[in-house]
């Protein structure tokens, strides 16, 4: 710990925090600092390796063979850190989290000699170890197998059968198809599971870099065991399948914990089900990490580290704005400052933070959330979403009281913000004063870095893209000279046939000025302060898509599509 101090990797207050909670959670300082990015991974593996005179080996887990991985058992490359990298004639290079693990060292001689061969090593980051357990058991192997154990009749499970129909001995080959969809699920980063009851099979999707795909599919006889399995697992009312049922549940998975918000549907053909996964590891970013470029970055933080005032984050369902909202609660979460959120619901839950589900049902909505939290001393309120009229004003009366205020408002772009408030029955005069930033976002396809290529972009792209050039700042602009380069991707096995590896965000943000909180107390339309916002240096989410072409991240064409001029 002290080395990555003098290093400059880690401030001893972190390094404080680090002891406590790993003594509190029994998980070690490289998981935490994985989980929460603390610092760059690769560098504590670094400064490690540096330290213990061993070499540091940057993995890659896609290219180990399957031979290479049966050398090393699962239960020992989870138990003790540990993953093979290449075997060399009679040499097994293995990569080690922790190479002055004395267990771990033993464990590692008992295999090769076991093996009849030599030991080498390198040090291996907590990161790129992760990636290789999701190696081991390939989940439709696993399902496949599990089924085949039920020993079902194929022609009898294309019938309907009585839903509650289980008996003991197919409770375990149920219980590992659901572990495995759940493990299956986070190793591919989705965002929700789908499991849908059809006429002739049960079918499992994933939703996928925002697209929903097809996973397994299951004999229909399973249904009303794998949906009661999850009922168990998330509290419902198994008994219960006339109505709609929400609850969640959080399971450890790859060495660490992920909830799993689960909603039922009844449907004709029996229930369905939908999980959210909220996977930590994919859900709380840092700003860098969502996307946003430097220029846009230090707008956001300038904004943020006034001691009042409203930021607000616009944008449709489903385009990140509440991972947004959690990247800037974050950079906010010190031991000096009482953080409270209202949520519907909580997504992910934040050390250092007050979250707080509203539930309408009760008369706890966010009106009345927001009334309470004011009694709670904060300096931060963070209200998931302002949905009506009075959620609006008390949210500009906390900022205009000395509150940094934090919340989202659905609008198709930023400088549509302010005509929404005033919509929302809030005074235009209260505005300037109230509110710092408002920043709106997109997502748009990542293109696979293994097989994107370069292309000459036809003339109305190369239109679009002096344009956009144009209004982003200088220094960003010339990084780019004619001929343009656009990026295209077709497929690979890396990135599994689709060309795309995630999603990014696009965003633009601009904060109050003079010229603006004149339009805003006049004749606050849409029109007028994006114009202004444009000659304050906003760069709009077009131009920010743009750039992130030029620079191969995302395709053109989706950003075209995602944005408007």
């Amino acid at each position: 710990m002290n080395e990555l101090k003098s290093r400059g990797i880690l401030e001893e207050k972190t390094i404080a925090q680090l002891r406590r909670e790993s003594i509190l959670s029994g998980k070690s300082a490289e998981a935490i600092i994985n989980e929460k990015r603390l610092a760059d991974d690769r560098t504590v593996a670094e400064a490690k390796a540096d330290i213990l005179k061993i070499p540091y080996y940057k993995l890659d887990a896609q290219k180990i063979d399957e031979a290479l991985l049966a050398l090393i058992p699962e239960d020992t490359a989870r138990t003790y850190g540990v993953s093979p990298i290449e075997k060399k004639d009679d040499l097994l290079v293995v990569g080690m989290v922790y190479p002055d693990d004395t267990r771990a060292q033993e464990a590692l001689k008992f295999i090769a000699r076991r093996n009849r061969l030599n030991l080498g090593v390198y040090v291996i980051s907590y990161a790129d170890w992760q990636q290789v357990l999701r190696r081991y058991s390939p989940y439709k192997s696993e399902v496949a197998e599990a089924v085949r154990s039920l020993n079902l009749d194929t022609e009898k499970s294309k019938k309907l059968i009585d839903i509650e129909a289980s008996s003991g001995s197919e409770d375990a080959p149920v219980i590992r198809i659901v572990a495995d969809t759940l493990r299956e699920a986070v190793q591919s980063e989705a965002s929700d599971i789908h499991i849908e009851p059809e006429e002739n099979y049960l079918r499992v999707r994933f939703r996928i870099s925002g697209d929903l795909r097809e996973s397994a599919s299951l004999p229909l006889e399973l249904a009303p065991s794998v949906i009661s399995r999850i009922k168990v697992m998330s509290n419902l009312k198994i008994d219960e399948k006339r109505v709609p049922q929400d609850g969640r549940f959080r399971a450890r998975i790859f060495d660490r914990e992920i909830d799993f918000r689960v909603s039922t549907f009844p449907t004709p053909l029996g229930e369905k089900v939908a999980i959210r996964v909220l996977d930590p590891k994919t859900g709380i970013k840092t700003l860098s990490e969502l996307g946003m470029n430097d220029y846009t970055r230090k707008i956001v933080e300038e904004g943020i580290e006034k001691p009042f005032g409203m930021v607000l984050i616009s944008g449709p369902t489903g385009s990140g704005k509440t991972t947004t909202l959690y990247a800037l609660l974050q950079i906010l979460n010190k031991e000096n400052v009482n953080i409270v959120s209202l949520e519907d619901p909580v997504e992910y839950f934040i050390p250092g933070v007050n979250q707080s589900q509203v539930r309408p049902e009760i008369g706890y909505d966010f009106a009345s959330g927001l009334r309470q939290i004011l009694r709670q001393d904060p300096d931060v309120i963070m209200v998931g979403e302002m949905r009506d009229d009075e959620t609006a004003g008390l949210a500009v009366h906390a900022a205009l009281t000395g509150h940094v205020v934090l919340s989202t408002v659905h609008t198709n772009n930023a400088a549509s913000v302010i005509p929404r408030l005033t919509d929302m029955k809030v005074e235009a005069f209260l505005l300037p004063s109230a509110l710092n930033i408002v920043l709106a976002q997109r997502l748009v396809p990542v293109l696979c870095d293994n097989c994107k290529k370069p292309s000459a972009p036809p003339e109305t792209i190369k239109t679009i893209i002096k344009k956009a050039l144009e209004g982003v700042p200088e220094e960003i602009a010339l990084k780019f000279k004619e001929p343009y380069q656009v990026y295209r991707a077709e497929g690979c096995p890396v990135c599994k046939g689709k060309g795309i590896t995630g999603r990014i965000a696009l965003f633009e943000v601009f904060r109050m000025t003079a010229e603006i909180e004149e339009i805003t107390l006049h004749s606050p339309t849409a029109q007028k302060i994006l114009a202004q916002a444009k000659k304050d240096g906003m760069v709009t989410m077009r131009d920010d898509g743009v750039v992130k072409a030029l620079e191969g991240l995302v395709s053109i064409e989706a950003v075209i599509r995602e944005t408007e001029e």
